[in-house]
């Protein structure tokens, strides 16, 4: 597949009518791609597994009235199948899976043991949290040198649920779909890539989810959106003082805060982009000069230290940030409070 050349066609694509009223139960298919990961993310509080360690290792939390939950598994595969679907005829590849908080328990037949004294075949777990992407490495763009792979994931965390209640109740997940940076693995995350919340009750209403956000996706708007900011550059005085109502807007009293657009990222993350300004070998100032683009790339960088269940959120604030602060720079007065 060429470059650029055959995005039309995704495009023309995402125009098709679906209907999804005769969608019948999602059947997980083991059907493994022959090209691995390429997905680095959610690098700090967080474990990499497969996904057969999930199915095996793992046991499915239930409701109150012992109905099971959407398996982690089956969330992922479901998410995997709908991208293989829509995108059909593209490569898709395997998933990069990223747990945390793990939930330790016992088997019935072990209740009254220490757990000095248990076995393994006695233990169980699950996590409580997971994420997870996969790219399409056959739809892509360049931008400033570097390649931009498409990329779609998910998020699940169980604290969103009530699993005491007597019956079985909605689950909550996150889904996204946007551009990766193949260099290093950024997330470039916008709202209409991205469904922080949809509530199902089934495989089936899951997969109809993640059809009509691939549906309604538009990946050459957040390519053009991606090329403004390349065409910004920040001074090392500007990058500066950015910063610095980064830092500030931490301590702000709530009622000024109101008043300024929401800034997600923490202290620790800003101190990260600070690093990266001098340091980072792709997106680090060149000249004492910073792209936009590159001042995303540093936010979104810095956003790999983040939880499982801030993750997405901080991705897309990480965009709403950059974006602002260029729209500020050419005299929008949104975001003229991080310049001024």
């Amino acid at each position: 597949m060429n470059n650029v050349t055959l995005m039309p066609a995704v495009v023309a694509q995402n125009n098709r009518a679906y209907d999804f009223s005769d969608a019948e139960e999602a059947v997980i298919i083991e059907d493994t791609p022959t090209e691995g990961s390429s997905v680095s993310f959610l690098e700090a509080n967080t474990n990499a597994v497969s996904l057969d360690e999930l199915a095996s290792t793992c046991v499915v939390p239930t409701w109150g009235n012992q109905e099971l939950t959407i398996a982690h598994q089956d969330f992922i595969n479901c998410v995997h199948d709908a991208a293989k679907d829509f995108y059909h005829g593209e490569q898709i590849n395997n998933p990069a899976i990223r747990v945390s908080h793990i939930v330790r328990g016992r088997t019935p037949n072990a209740l009254g043991k220490k757990a000095s004294e248990l076995l393994e075949c006695e233990k169980t777990q699950f996590f409580q949290r997971m994420a997870f992407a996969f790219t399409i490495p056959t739809i892509y763009e360049t931008l400033n040198g570097q390649k931009l792979e498409l990329c779609v994931g998910g998020v699940r965390n169980y604290n969103d649920l009530n699993l005491y209640r007597a019956s079985k109740g909605v689950e909550k997940f996150s889904i996204f779909v946007g551009w990766r940076v193949n260099v290093c693995s950024n997330q470039v995350l916008t709202g209409d890539g991205v469904k922080l919340s949809i509530e199902v009750m089934s495989i089936r209403d899951l997969y109809k989810s993640v059809m009509e956000l691939l549906y309604h996706f538009n990946p050459a708007k957040d390519i053009h959106l991606m090329q403004t900011l390349s065409n910004t550059s920040l001074t090392e005085t500007q990058f500066a003082q950015i910063i610095g109502r980064m830092r500030m807007y931490q301590a702000l009293p709530q009622g000024y805060t109101k008043q300024i657009p929401r800034l997600l990222i923490t202290d620790s993350q800003v101190n990260s982009v600070c690093r990266g300004y001098y340091s980072n070998p792709d997106f680090g100032a060149n000249d004492d000069s910073l792209s936009m683009w590159d001042f995303h790339n540093l936010l979104t960088e810095s956003n790999k230290g983040s939880y499982i269940d801030t993750y997405l959120q901080r991705a897309v604030n990480a965009t709403e940030v950059a974006v602002g602060i260029n729209n500020a720079l050419h005299g929008d007065e949104k975001y003229k409070w991080f310049i001024g």
